[in-house]
């Protein structure tokens, strides 16, 4: 059973890159938590942590065309380091801003959308390069253990993040994810990559066009990406309002918004797992959207919860359905797509998977001031069960995957 779990891990290339993007998460979630507290403790404006999301969040959304047509024509590997060096100098830069007292909420929402610049053109270099890290029938295992590592990363990132920031002020937050970046560099550098791009004379636009007939001509692979954008759209903004929570629900400190990072990390830890354990299983599609289903009810329930005990497990049980709804839909997009399109399915995938995210945040920013924090994300909650049914029930294509 453990060796089924972890399959993926008997190749070389993937273990070195797991470890990599393991200790840069770990980073970047320390960043995370100190940003999102940073932010609200220098403006108390729940508007502009939800403007912070969106900036870190809608180059992604803007440039991942262009970035998925560039990972598709260059080294997909130094496509990544570019990305990787870039969000290193920001951190050590905010790191600095911090150290010596000079930073402003306009500081870090600026270097929030260089940084989402830079993961607009590594992420779909990074999602079309895995599959060239192991076989086919491995890909699903290897997807699931990609989560696991960023997932295990938001457990151990906030814990640390939360000791740092406590013990150490923010500025070792910052300074400590600018030197995780190292780590996946290195693994960068140590891969062996097997993709070759062919040379083209096309235009950046006909590459662009060709992906997205490849994409239409499949037959699930548009309901796919429409579910990416839903259910990031609405259930990313729990995780990035969960210091509102803490904060103005609750009446606790920073501690409290740790151990929510904490617990909804290991959540997503075990539904990864879960998902890694079940292997190239049939129905991924139905599943998926069960787990949808069970996602809405859990934030729902969370939104509404009155005991901390309770708002505990609810967040949980959604982060295992978080994860679990992750990982199959990007499985199924990644088996669909042919090596040569990946990068520019995956960038399509991107736009709609991140895109989402910033769009949340701020629509969610806005009406967490008029009507509340609970109010909001229960209203998410039935939004996203209905979703899950509607693809369920009505719209079969992604069921009967």
């Amino acid at each position: 059973m453990v060796q089924r779990v972890f399959k993926a891990f008997q190749y070389r290339d993937f273990r070195l890159m797991w470890l990599g993007a393991c200790t840069s998460s770990v980073g970047t979630w320390m960043q995370k938590l100190a940003q999102s507290w940073l932010v609200l403790q220098i403006s108390g404006s729940p508007f502009l942590l939800g403007l912070d999301s969106f900036l870190g969040e809608i180059p992604i959304f803007l440039f991942s065309l262009i970035g998925g047509v560039v990972a598709d024509r260059t080294d997909r590997r130094h496509l990544l380091l570019a990305s990787q060096f870039v969000q290193m100098s920001c951190a050590f830069l905010l790191a600095g801003l911090i150290l010596f007292d000079v930073v402003k909420v306009w500081h870090i929402l600026t270097l929030s959308f260089v940084v989402g610049l830079a993961q607009a053109f590594g992420g779909p270099a990074y999602q079309a390069l895995i599959p060239s890290l192991v076989r086919s029938e491995d890909l699903s295992n290897a997807i699931a253990l990609n989560s696991i590592q960023f997932n295990l990363a938001r457990v151990i990132g906030p814990m640390l993040g939360g000791l740092a920031l406590t013990k150490l002020g923010a500025a070792w937050c910052f300074g400590l994810n600018g030197v995780s970046f190292v780590a996946v560099i290195i693994s960068l550098l140590m891969l062996q990559i097997r993709f070759v791009p062919e040379r083209t004379n096309e235009s950046m636009l006909t590459s662009m066009k060709q992906g997205i007939r490849f994409i239409r001509r499949q037959r699930a692979m548009e309901p796919l990406i429409a579910l990416a954008f839903l259910m990031t759209l609405l259930g990313i903004p729990l995780i990035v309002f969960l210091p509102v929570f803490a904060k103005d629900v609750f009446h606790h400190g920073a501690n409290t918004y740790t151990l929510f990072l904490s617990i909804s990390g290991a959540g997503s830890v075990l539904g990864a797992l879960v998902v890694a354990g079940m292997g190239n299983i049939r129905h991924k599609g139905r599943t998926a959207l069960l787990m949808l289903v069970a996602l809405g009810i859990c934030m729902g329930g969370f939104a509404l919860s009155k005991s901390l005990v309770l708002s505990c497990l609810l967040l949980f049980m959604a982060g295992i359905a978080l994860i679990s709804v992750f990982s199959l839909v990007t499985s199924l997009v990644q088996l669909i797509a042919v090596d040569e399109m990946r990068g520019r399915v995956m960038s399509v995938y991107n736009v709609a998977f991140r895109g989402g995210m910033p769009i949340g945040s701020l629509v969610t920013g806005s009406l967490v001031p008029v009507f509340s924090a609970p109010s909001v994300f229960a209203c998410n909650g039935v939004l996203l069960t209905a979703l899950g049914l509607y693809f369920l029930l009505v719209h079969r294509r992604v069921a009967s995957l």
